[in-house]
């Protein structure tokens, strides 16, 4: 992946040559069933070598689930780093859904593994959790700003068990009364604006309404989104616009299962029509 100013930018060249679709990369047991699999390491990597085989050259960026390649241990890990390795050896950008979070040093620590130019684990973002305090991933923040690197803090996703949280008000400090997720949002654009270097996004589900959460998508130029939703979970290409306004200029439009349940000999075709639906949609 080419060197660029910030993490903003790489995902501006990112959707100019390939678009905004992004293929997460879930190696779950089902679906080795459904390619006829079975359910091993050697699975692992081969099923993650052929869905990136048929993103190269179709697909700007991948989305790996961390957690189905962690299963496996110190196999699933060596199959993951050739993973994220290949990809970007091939100038796909790799956001490494991993949802960490925690304070201090720990924190720290996770944003080298994830972040840091040369770690195994080298990706060009992470996904993390708020939720010990968006003051707690400070560090993350500045890592990545450093090495060009994104960071998308989970802010309104898409899972019905979140919303009670996450539509919950805050009752102290400059934001009483307002939404946690309206909170964290504005708080990572201002972020932002503020080092005038875009390393902060945030994840907000395409099945999800903003109006609920307080979203303001106007108020918001130039922030980066991951949207899971899209396909099997029954958002379309054609909400995007719809659903996000202005959000859509850097929005990265995830689908998962609508893509890898087409099997291997049907997963390039898949692939390339659904890249040219999101493609279409944000003409």
């Amino acid at each position: 992946m080419s060197v660029e100013s910030d993490f903003g930018s790489k995902l501006d060249s990112v959707f100019a040559r390939y678009g905004h679709l992004c293929v997460g990369i879930d190696p779950h047991p089902y679906l080795f069933d459904r390619w006829g699999f079975d359910d091993s390491p050697r699975t692992l990597r081969e099923f993650s070598k052929r869905v990136l085989d048929a993103c190269v050259g179709r697909v700007g960026i991948i989305k790996p689930q961390v957690a189905f390649f962690e299963r496996w241990g110190a196999s699933g890990y060596t199959a993951l780093e050739e993973l994220i390795h290949a990809a970007r050896s091939a100038d796909v950008l790799v956001i490494a859904d991993a949802k960490r979070g925690d304070i201090g040093s720990t924190m720290q620590a996770y944003a080298q593994s994830w972040l840091s130019p040369g770690s195994p684990l080298e990706s060009d973002a992470v996904t993390v959790s708020p939720y010990l305090g968006l003051g707690a991933l400070d560090d993350t923040m500045s890592i990545a700003r450093a090495h060009g690197k994104g960071v998308f803090v989970l802010a309104a996703t898409s899972n019905p068990e979140a919303a009670g949280v996450q539509t919950s008000v805050l009752t102290e400090g400059e934001d009483a009364g307002l939404a946690l997720a309206r909170t964290i949002v504005s708080r990572v654009h201002a972020a932002n604006e503020s080092a005038e270097n875009t390393a902060g996004g945030v994840v907000i589900g395409a099945t999800v309404s903003l109006d609920e959460y307080g979203i303001d998508p106007d108020r918001l130029p130039g922030l980066p989104v991951l949207a899971p939703g899209f396909g099997f979970q029954g958002a379309q290409p054609s909400d995007a616009r719809h659903l996000f306004g202005p959000l859509t200029s850097r929005l990265v439009m995830t689908e998962t299962r609508s893509i890898l349940e087409a099997g291997p000999d049907a997963i390039v075709e898949t692939v390339t029509r659904r890249a040219q639906l999101v493609a279409d949609a944000l003409a």
